[in-house]
């Protein structure tokens, strides 16, 4: 069952305004500038490996799931070609239908400026309009700043028995 997403003007912290819609397929072109735009740390932190090149493949088969497959929200400003995304946020559905992963990236010209606690709070209440449950993500013990929004958002943080170097941060959506 895909739930639509409302589309919505915010103002962040330092007074910038971005648009929150959900994630398209002609988006693929944008997505990929962001990649590019980010720095070597950002896409460590991000992806939880050394990544120099996207996968093209992998984006064009995620972008393809949506909505029935998840959720995928974008906050886009204007830009000379159209609009830039300034950060995005997904939740995939994995093979138990009543939990997803999310994954979330912002741009660094917008960090500490609120994108990331908007886009977490849109996704958790497409989440929970979706029916979901629960919703969980894998996030590197050194990225701080994910793991305090994380804790702000009421998400349980605990640590990877599989691996250290990461926690779980979990999100019971409905009760």
């Amino acid at each position: 069952m895909s739930t639509s997403i409302p589309e919505s003007d915010i103002t962040l912290r330092d007074g910038r305004a971005v648009h929150v819609r959900a994630v398209r397929p002609t988006d693929e072109s944008e997505l990929l500038q962001v990649f590019d735009r980010m720095s070597d740390d950002a896409r460590y932190m991000r992806f939880m490996r050394v990544v120099r090149e996207p996968n093209l493949e992998r984006l064009r088969k995620t972008l393809a799931t949506f909505p029935e497959g998840g959720i995928g929200l974008v906050a886009t400003i204007p830009a000379a070609d159209g609009i830039d995304i300034a950060g995005s946020a997904i939740a995939i559905i994995e093979s138990d239908p009543g939990s997803c992963e999310f994954a979330i990236n912002v741009d660094a010209a917008f960090g500490g400026a609120g994108l990331a606690t908007a886009l977490m709070k849109t996704l958790i209440d497409a989440a929970r309009s979706r029916g979901l449950k629960v919703m969980e993500g894998f996030v590197l013990a050194e990225n701080q700043s994910m793991l305090r929004l994380a804790k702000r958002l009421g998400f349980s943080i605990v640590p990877d028995p599989e691996d250290r170097a990461v926690r779980i941060c979990r999100l019971q959506l409905v009760g």
